[in-house]
């Protein structure tokens, strides 16, 4: 049996989609002699993932992640290729296997919108097996770190978005599953409710040693639970690897934020050094090609009353944009 929490080698999806022309006649044609075009939402990826390790899976919308993680926990049926999570086959759906996993859906509720969301963990005790004891220290300790105490006694309907979010992450782990599929968990919340999702999130895995897949739309997600990342566009794999390696990789500029003492209102010309982000009398941030940095560099601290200098790489934001403009790059 493999070492590893997740194993994927060479998985496809395909799907056949209808295809005609506009018009009447293409339509009717349609109903007799149906033309059909093959569409690749995942296309031969492969990767491992350790226990324990937290990755993220990024991608445009329609990359194929969601399509990706409905595989991993047996909700669809591979075309081709092999899965491997926790030691089971995904689609076999064994009840061994379902009880170790969990999938989240930031835009799906799994809870009953008419019934407080304790009476539905009770049915997830019954429906997993869980022994009362157990499930009552795992459900206690959950509302306490997600401070939702009063809140699973209130009807569903009547949460916030966030606090629906919240009680949601709780019920999917009640049965305190070792593998996490996390599909937009912090989609529509507000700052602060993402970082106490995002907390959460990293004490499970720290307490429970569990391997956590998460997909999202926001960078500081990854940026705070994620070492390394797995990029997918098209269904195929970008990268696989440690965020700052992307971050090297991917990166073609560097952003220099300086600081000058008083000029005696005299405004110097920074396009000259580079392309000017923002300028204010006293400090401006500069983007230039990361070949040129050091000598841009060198050059500003020589010409300019530079009282403070930084050397950053851009926003990890424009660095994904960056991956997903170049679908040639090989992992």
């Amino acid at each position: 049996m493999s070492s590893h929490s997740i194993v994927v080698k060479e998985l496809r999806k395909t799907y056949k989609v209808p295809e005609r022309e506009a018009g009447l006649k293409a339509a009717i044609k349609s109903l007799v002699a149906r033309k059909t075009k093959d569409v690749h939402a995942v296309d031969g990826i492969s990767f491992q993932i350790e226990p324990g390790e937290i990755v993220g899976f990024l991608g445009p919308n329609g990359a194929g992640k969601t399509t990706t993680l409905k595989m991993l926990s047996g909700l669809l049926y591979p075309t081709a290729g092999e899965l491997s999570v926790a030691g089971h086959v995904p689609q076999k759906r064994q009840r061994e296997f379902l009880q170790q996993i969990t999938l989240v859906m930031g835009q799906r509720s799994q809870l009953n919108w008419d019934i407080p969301a304790i009476d539905s963990y009770d049915l997830y005790r019954a429906i997993y097996g869980i022994p009362q004891e157990q499930f009552k220290q795992a459900r206690d300790e959950m509302i306490e770190i997600m401070q939702l105490k009063e809140l699973v006694k209130k009807p569903v309907r009547n949460l916030s978005l966030g606090e629906r979010m919240k009680a949601e992450m709780v019920g999917a782990l009640l049965h305190q599953p070792n593998v996490l599929f996390l599909d937009e968990p912090t989609i529509g919340l507000d700052v602060t409710m993402q970082r106490r999702i995002r907390a959460f999130i990293q004490e499970y895995n720290q307490r429970y040693n569990a391997t956590v897949l998460l997909t999202s739309h926001y960078m500081a997600d990854v940026q705070a639970l994620c070492k390394r990342v797995i990029v997918i566009h098209h269904g195929k794999l970008l990268f696989d690897g440690e965020l700052t390696a992307l971050v090297e990789r991917f990166s073609a500029m560097k952003t220099l934020v300086l600081t000058m003492s008083d000029m005696n209102g005299k405004t110097p010309d920074m396009a000259k050094y580079g392309t000017v982000v923002t300028q204010e009398p006293n400090r401006v941030v500069l983007r230039v090609a990361k070949s040129d940095a050091p000598q841009v560099t060198a050059r500003l601290l020589a010409d300019l009353p530079v009282t403070d200098l930084t050397v950053d790489d851009p926003p990890i934001e424009e660095v994904i944009e960056s991956v997903f403009d170049t679908p040639e790059e090989k992992p």
